[in-house]
């Protein structure tokens, strides 16, 4: 175990970490505690998945149905995209409006694709 010292924003999060005691980063935090590990190895964003995989986690988290009902709703150049795309881009503007339809959150959204990407 080595000790860092880490800053905090005013939520809490960590936004610095330092290798020794400073007067902005007092708070001493175990290098290996999850939170450190996590400002310090951030996982990359996740901004398109294969249509297999966004299927399979559309299917994983029982939106299918919801979301084909929506699509069947828009016009014929979504309803193609949907049918035909072999990958789905985050923020393009079909999914832009499919997620705010189903009342995503961005962090919903970013959990979304992290996981399909993991399929």
């Amino acid at each position: 175990m080595t000790l860092v010292y880490v800053m905090r924003d005013e939520n809490g999060a960590i936004k610095g970490v330092c290798a020794g005691r400073q007067e902005i980063a007092q708070e001493a935090v175990d290098d290996l505690a999850e939170e450190v590990q996590a400002f310090l190895h951030p996982k990359a964003s996740v901004s398109s998945v294969s249509a297999r995989q966004f299927r399979l986690q559309l299917r994983r988290a029982k939106l299918i149905d919801q979301v084909k009902a929506w699509v069947a709703q828009q016009d014929g150049e979504t309803q193609d995209a949907f049918q035909y795309s072999g990958t789905f881009v985050k923020d393009s503007p079909m999914m832009t409006a499919g997620f705010a339809a189903m009342g995503f959150s961005p962090q919903q959204i970013d959990d979304f694709f992290a996981a399909a990407a993991e399929l």
